[in-house]
Order: structure tokens, then C-alpha cells, then sequence
């Protein structure tokens, strides 16, 4: 072939199109920021925006638009991520979702983590293959797998239940710290002097707020919260049988007990009431959910009253907004009010001076 040729055919060769990998090379971003630039761009940060709509102009690029269309073919469903669906407490939540996505004619994936952080690359892959539309996250953190975020994916999240630090996406919830100043200033008033608390798992968020909220409450009412017993928990029944265990093991028992979910407060009672402690007489019990058991056990449970319903359609709800609209609500927070029934009472001391006088 002849030089003359050859330039031809280079001449004729056409340039390698420009990808979306050359376009987050020069901005020093990841794929995935690039393409929430150009889907989502409040999702992104001004910095990191203005790099890649500047790499974008510099190298040409052009989205493939027969590519971009195929992934936004909806699917018309949503990923639910729960952390344990064994938890009582999230049976109503997830009617409130059920019945507000398919109002909206969206169906619902349920995917139940187990408390194993190795079950959550299933569920990250099923996102990036496009086979949902958005997530609400349960799990009180961004699922990972495979060397990806979820969020990467660049579908709209809501989390319920529980914020995730530093993350951006609208939440639903009750204010933990406040309705748990509600449980200690009422144990309080009832003329308490000794508290102990069951706690959920270490370093959730709910129980962090919880166990605050409970502790700088009675600070504010003058008693030491180093004084308080603790009992670690995690929310679920068998936690509050140990917990049961180690409060009839102590040789100074408190006269109130406040344990972080109603499950835990259940199995405690339940526990306490075998060995021959009388609730509310010798120890008062308070729990947080207002799950159904709660309101049937005897004797029945002063509990925090979640609108567990109310919770789930207002999280479905805000994911159908940013689905429908394209906008990111604001993050909501709901009341929970002190439901007040038969497992709290004056101590016994007090109760018996009261009827003296």
C-alpha cells in the first residue's frame, strides 16, 4: 500500500467515540457520578458537577441516548430493605408501603437482610441491573456488595425508620430522643428513683436516640444517668429474656425499666413474672413501638406508640414524588405519643405510703 494510501485511510478511520470512562478519567470522578450528573444533578455535588459538565465539553461526549432510554424503561417496582423481617415491628410498616405503592401501581420487592451484612450484594446487583425503580432502606445504612453502593446506581432512595449519617436522601421517622424524654419524665412523675434500660444493637442510630433522650431526661430531673442500669439488647425477644435474667441476678434492682423495643419489654415481663416479680407492683415496664402483642399481654404495655402505617405509606409516598417528579422531598418526622396502660405504676414503697395516707 503507498503512503499516500495509507493517509487516506487514516483520513477515513473514524475517531473512537468519546465513553462515559474517558469523561470521569479527566474530571477524576467515578462513572456513577457522571451519570447522576446528567440524571440527577442535585444529587451531586457543585464541585464535582462543574468537573464533569467541563470534561463533558472538552471531550465531546455524547450520552448514548438508546442506552440512556433502555435504562429508564420503569420497572414499576421497589426494593424494600429490612433488616430483619423476623422484627414484629416492621410488619406494619411494610403494609403502609405495600398499600401506598400500589395505589401508585408499583409492585414490591422485599429484601430481608437478616442481620447478615453478606445477604446485601444480592440486592445491590439486582439495583444496578435495573430491575427496580427506587429503594427504601430500612437498614439504618447504604447497602454494599461487590465493590459498589447501592446508592451508585443513581435511583432514587428514601430510608424509613432511620437516618443514614452523612447521606442525602429524605428520611421518615419519629424523633427517638424526644419520645424517649416522654418515658423518663412520666416514670418520673409516678415517683421512680432507680431506672434501667435494655438497649438495642450496638451503635444503632434508633437506640442511640433512645437511650439520649431517656438519659437526659432524667439528668434534667436531677439523677445521675451513670447510675442507670443498662442491659445490652437488640431489639429482638430473646435480648429481653437475658436482659430479665441479669435484672433478677442484680442485688439492686431498679423500679422502672425501659427497654427499647416492645418485643424486648414483652419477653422482660414475661421473664420477670415467671420468677415471681409482680409487674407493675415491684418493677414498672415501658417499651417503644406499640407493636399489636403490646396491647394484649398481661398486663398490657405502657409503650411509645409509633404510627408504624403512617410511616410506611409517608416514605412510599415521598419515593413515588422523586420518581414521579424527578424533586427530593423534605425528610419527615411523625409523633409519637406515650400510650399509658397497665405495666407502669408508683413504686411499691410510694404506692403503699400514698394508700397509708
Amino acid at each position: 500500500m503507498s503512503v499516500s494510501a495509507k493517509k487516506d485511510k487514516r483520513r477515513r478511520s473514524p475517531r473512537r467515540p468519546v465513553t462515559i470512562h474517558d469523561v470521569a478519567a479527566r474530571a477524576g470522578v467515578s462513572t456513577a457520578t457522571v451519570s447522576r450528573t446528567l440524571a440527577a444533578p442535585s444529587l451531586v455535588s457543585e464541585e464535582a458537577r462543574s468537573r464533569v459538565l467541563e470534561a463533558i465539553r472538552i471531550t465531546g461526549y455524547t450520552p448514548n441516548m438508546a442506552a440512556r432510554n433502555l435504562r429508564a424503561r420503569r420497572s414499576m417496582m421497589v426494593l424494600v430493605v429490612v433488616p430483619n423481617i423476623a422484627n414484629a415491628f416492621f410488619a406494619e410498616v411494610l403494609r403502609g408501603i405495600d398499600d401506598e405503592l400500589v395505589a401508585h401501581g408499583y409492585g414490591i420487592i422485599i429484601g430481608n437482610l437478616d442481620n447478615l451484612t453478606e445477604r446485601e450484594a444480592r440486592y445491590v446487583d439486582l439495583v444496578f441491573a435495573g430491575q427496580v425503580d427506587g429503594a427504601l432502606l430500612l437498614s439504618g445504612h447504604v447497602p454494599a456488595g461487590n465493590g459498589r453502593l447501592m446508592s451508585e446506581a443513581g435511583l432514587p432512595i428514601a430510608t424509613i425508620c432511620m437516618e443514614i449519617p452523612g447521606a442525602l436522601f429524605p428520611s421518615v421517622m419519629v424523633d427517638d430522643q424526644k419520645s424517649s424524654r416522654q418515658v423518663a419524665e412520666y416514670l418520673v412523675s409516678l415517683g421512680h428513683r432507680t431506672f434501667g434500660y435494655v438497649s438495642g444493637p450496638k451503635g444503632n442510630r434508633n437506640d442511640l436516640g433512645r437511650r439520649e433522650g431517656f438519659a437526659a431526661a432524667l439528668a434534667d430531673a436531677g439523677f445521675d444517668p451513670a447510675r442507670i442500669s443498662y442491659w445490652q439488647g437488640d431489639f429482638m425477644v430473646e435480648s429481653g429474656v437475658q436482659a430479665a435474667h441479669e435484672f433478677l441476678a442484680s442485688p439492686r434492682r431498679p423500679t422502672a425499666v425501659y427497654a427499647a423495643s416492645d418485643s424486648m419489654a414483652i419477653s422482660f415481663m414475661k421473664t420477670v413474672m415467671e420468677a415471681g416479680v409482680r409487674v407493675p407492683d415491684d418493677v414498672s415496664v415501658v417499651g417503644f413501638d406499640g407493636i399489636e402483642f403490646s396491647e394484649f399481654v398481661t398486663p398490657t404495655l405502657t409503650t411509645i406508640q409509633q404510627p408504624r402505617n403512617e410511616i410506611g405509606r409517608t416514605g412510599a409516598r415521598i419515593l413515588i414524588e422523586a420518581l414521579t417528579s424527578g424533586n427530593w422531598p423534605q425528610s419527615v418526622r411523625l409523633e409519637a405519643p406515650l400510650i399509658i396502660r397497665n405495666s407502669t405504676a408508683p413504686p411499691r414503697a410510694l404506692g403503699k405510703a400514698r394508700r397509708a395516707g
